[in-house]
Protein backbone atom coordinates (compact mmCIF):
# COMPACT_ATOMS: atom_id res chain seq x y z
CA UNK A 1 0.00 0.00 0.00
CA UNK A 2 1.71 3.51 -1.33
CA UNK A 3 1.04 6.11 1.76
CA UNK A 4 -0.28 9.41 0.40
CA UNK A 5 1.69 12.45 1.14
CA UNK A 6 -0.82 13.59 4.32
CA UNK A 7 -0.09 9.74 5.86
CA UNK A 8 3.99 10.17 5.33
CA UNK A 9 3.72 14.00 7.17
CA UNK A 10 1.66 12.66 10.25
CA UNK A 11 4.40 9.54 10.29
CA UNK A 12 7.24 11.61 9.73
CA UNK A 13 5.89 14.54 12.92
CA UNK A 14 5.31 10.86 15.43
CA UNK A 15 8.78 9.74 13.91
CA UNK A 16 10.39 12.83 15.13
CA UNK A 17 10.49 11.72 18.86
CA UNK A 18 11.85 8.49 18.06
CA UNK A 19 15.59 7.64 18.46
CA UNK A 20 17.15 5.01 16.36
CA UNK A 21 17.00 1.65 16.98
CA UNK A 22 19.07 0.10 14.79
CA UNK A 23 22.95 1.34 13.87
CA UNK A 24 24.55 0.06 11.21
CA UNK A 25 28.35 0.80 11.75
CA UNK A 26 31.64 -0.13 9.56
CA UNK A 27 30.82 -3.74 9.26
CA UNK A 28 27.26 -2.94 6.81
CA UNK A 29 24.34 -4.76 6.61
CA UNK A 30 24.72 -8.36 7.16
CA UNK A 31 21.58 -10.74 7.47
CA UNK A 32 21.39 -10.57 11.21
CA UNK A 33 21.26 -6.52 11.12
CA UNK A 34 18.66 -6.89 8.40
CA UNK A 35 16.69 -9.59 10.40
CA UNK A 36 16.75 -6.71 13.40
CA UNK A 37 15.40 -4.35 11.10
CA UNK A 38 12.28 -6.84 10.13
CA UNK A 39 11.74 -7.38 13.95
CA UNK A 40 11.44 -3.52 14.88
CA UNK A 41 9.37 -2.82 11.89
CA UNK A 42 7.24 -5.98 13.15
CA UNK A 43 6.80 -4.50 16.41
CA UNK A 44 7.10 -0.68 16.16
CA UNK A 45 6.14 0.09 12.59
CA UNK A 46 7.88 2.91 12.38
CA UNK A 47 11.43 3.02 13.35
CA UNK A 48 14.23 4.97 13.21
CA UNK A 49 17.74 3.91 11.58
CA UNK A 50 21.14 5.38 12.07
CA UNK A 51 23.82 4.18 8.97
CA UNK A 52 27.20 5.50 10.30
CA UNK A 53 28.75 5.36 6.49
CA UNK A 54 30.47 8.70 4.97
CA UNK A 55 29.94 7.50 1.41
CA UNK A 56 26.40 9.40 0.36
CA UNK A 57 25.90 6.48 -2.36
CA UNK A 58 26.41 3.62 -0.11
CA UNK A 59 24.37 4.63 2.20
CA UNK A 60 21.04 5.22 -0.24
CA UNK A 61 22.03 2.21 -1.88
CA UNK A 62 22.11 0.71 1.84
CA UNK A 63 18.74 2.23 2.45
CA UNK A 64 17.14 0.75 -1.12
CA UNK A 65 18.34 -3.33 0.49
CA UNK A 66 17.02 -2.71 3.58
CA UNK A 67 13.79 -1.13 2.15
CA UNK A 68 13.51 -4.36 -0.17
CA UNK A 69 14.66 -6.77 2.39
CA UNK A 70 12.08 -5.90 5.02
CA UNK A 71 9.20 -4.68 2.63
CA UNK A 72 8.94 -1.18 4.38
CA UNK A 73 8.75 2.40 3.29
CA UNK A 74 10.92 4.98 3.14
CA UNK A 75 9.45 7.81 5.04
CA UNK A 76 12.65 10.48 5.35
CA UNK A 77 15.83 10.31 4.87
CA UNK A 78 17.88 13.08 6.86
CA UNK A 79 21.81 12.91 6.53
CA UNK A 80 22.77 9.35 8.45
CA UNK A 81 19.00 8.81 9.53
CA UNK A 82 16.24 7.10 8.28
CA UNK A 83 12.46 6.49 8.92
CA UNK A 84 10.84 3.58 8.08
CA UNK A 85 7.77 2.02 8.03
CA UNK A 86 5.71 -1.11 7.19
CA UNK A 87 1.81 -1.51 8.62
CA UNK A 88 1.45 -4.51 11.25
CA UNK A 89 -1.97 -6.15 10.78
CA UNK A 90 -1.78 -7.87 14.16
CA UNK A 91 -1.25 -4.19 15.99
CA UNK A 92 -3.42 -1.08 16.13
CA UNK A 93 -2.85 1.05 12.75
CA UNK A 94 -0.57 3.66 13.95
CA UNK A 95 -1.82 5.55 11.19
CA UNK A 96 -4.94 6.30 12.96
CA UNK A 97 -3.67 6.80 16.56
CA UNK A 98 -3.59 10.34 18.06
CA UNK A 99 -0.27 11.81 17.72
CA UNK A 100 0.51 12.27 21.35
Amino acid sequence: MELIETQKKRLRSRAHALNPVVLIGQHGLKPTVLEEITIALEHHQLIKIKLSVGDRDLRDEMIEQIIQYSQSQLIQRVGNVAVLYRRNTDRPDILKEQAF
